[in-house]
């Protein structure tokens, strides 16, 4: 997670304003899995994004953490798509995935740096089967992220991210495979692309979170 979006980013070649902040989510109701998700499209060249998608429960207690579902569409281009949790590379939960096909490996990370992020032990993943999928053209992953919501920022204090709000979230993009494709601690190559924007996830309750995820994970 290193460069800038650089002449990709340009306000005139993207059509967003300066800062390339520009990012409205939208509803989006997924009929394999049953979750309403709230979507973004992360631009990654002109044309071409990787779709992220954010499940939350729905009430959550004040000031508690939560589990949350995340499903990602990568066309097969992406060979790894990286998301921040707290919005930039350095000191904060990092999900990096990438497909191996007919498989989708996901990676807990984690940066103190600008460097490589190392594996990262505080956020756990159950990886659906429903919502995960390798095709000709894209791969897509489904996963349950136990502690994406909630780690301790660069300054030791404890983040919690809103569930009813909106949370500054980050997305990098590589062109170049991992190492090691089968292994979720595989090396990986230095971005190509990255960028932020603002995530609602006010749009993205399910009340019946708890049977959903039963659901889902209960497929063999």
């Amino acid at each position: 997670m290193r460069s800038s979006f650089g002449l990709i980013c340009a306000a005139a070649l993207m059509g967003i304003a300066p800062g390339c902040q520009a990012a409205d989510t939208a509803s989006y109701k997924d009929a394999e899995t049953g979750f309403t998700f709230s979507q973004y499209n992360a631009q990654y060249t002109i044309g071409r994004s990787i779709t992220y998608r954010i499940a939350v429960p729905s009430p959550v207690p004040a000031n508690s953490a939560y589990d949350v579902v995340l499903q990602v569409v990568a066309p097969n281009e992406v060979a790894w798509a990286g998301l921040a949790w707290g919005g930039s590379m350095i000191a904060n939960p990092l999900t990096v995935a990438w497909s191996n096909s007919p498989n989708v490996v996901v990676s807990s990370r984690y940066a103190t740096q600008h460097a490589a992020p190392s594996a990262y032990a505080d956020a756990s993943y159950e990886l659906f089967k429903p919502g995960t999928h390798v095709n000709s053209t894209h791969w897509q992953y489904t996963v349950k992220c136990t502690g994406c919501t909630s780690y301790n920022t660069a300054t030791g204090s404890r983040r919690i991210l809103n569930p009813s709000g909106a949370n500054r979230l980050a997305f990098a993009y590589s062109g170049t495979r991992p190492a090691n494709p089968s292994s979720n601690v595989s090396s990986i190559s230095v971005h190509d692309v990255y960028n932020y924007w603002s995530h609602d996830f006010s749009i993205a309750g399910n009340p019946d979170f708890s049977s959903l995820m039963v659901r889902n994970l209960g497929h063999a």
